[in-house]
């Protein structure tokens, strides 16, 4: 009788382990996107951000290298094209709700407003941002996927329009769905 218990027990308990690493963080299903950042004309800006959909929010975070020190305005802008030297081909904000410009953490902003990121000494910023009102799945009319991701020269006053007087676009990367394997 006691075998038959434990052999049960024994069971239950491979099937709530199986469970378990099904549930496992990397094991996500949440879509997924990637920049790779890249200078612009005579800038050094590198980084790469991952953008990861968790429920109606985004979790944006990553590294970026090679910026002066201080605040540096952050912008989704409407195309992943950055095949101008300046950058400008990625176009303005990406704005699908055609609201003012304005803060990230306000409901008065464009989609793609995400703020300042701050460069420390050398030059460097580590991103943590969580915003709403865009996906990462691609063909939604908020979608970044397919959008430009632009780190600028200055920081953004969060109030001068349309775009935060945030200066020149110093790295420039188009936002792609992660590939699935």
């Amino acid at each position: 009788m006691n075998l038959k218990i434990a052999t049960t027990v024994t069971m239950v308990g491979a099937v709530w382990l199986s469970g378990c690493s099904f549930m496992s963080p990397t094991d996500s299903t949440a879509p997924v996107a990637t920049a790779i950042l890249k200078p612009t004309a005579n800038n050094t800006a590198t980084g790469t951000i991952t953008f990861t959909q968790v429920e109606n929010k985004v979790h944006i975070e990553g590294n970026i290298a090679g910026l002066s020190p201080g605040p540096h305005g952050f912008h989704i802008h409407e195309k992943g094209d950055c095949s101008a030297a300046d950058g400008a081909s990625a176009g303005g904000h990406f704005n699908p709700t055609n609201k003012a410009h304005g803060a990230n953490s306000g409901t008065e902003r464009h989609a793609g407003d995400l703020g300042n990121l701050v460069a420390d000494s050398d030059g460097k910023a580590v991103v943590k941002i969580e915003i709403d009102g865009v996906t990462t799945t691609p063909g939604e009319a908020n979608s970044i996927v397919g959008r430009g991701l632009i780190v600028h020269a200055d920081a953004d006053d969060f109030k001068t329009q349309p775009t935060g007087n945030s200066g020149k676009r110093v790295a420039c990367g188009a936002i792609d769905a992660a590939v699935k394997s």
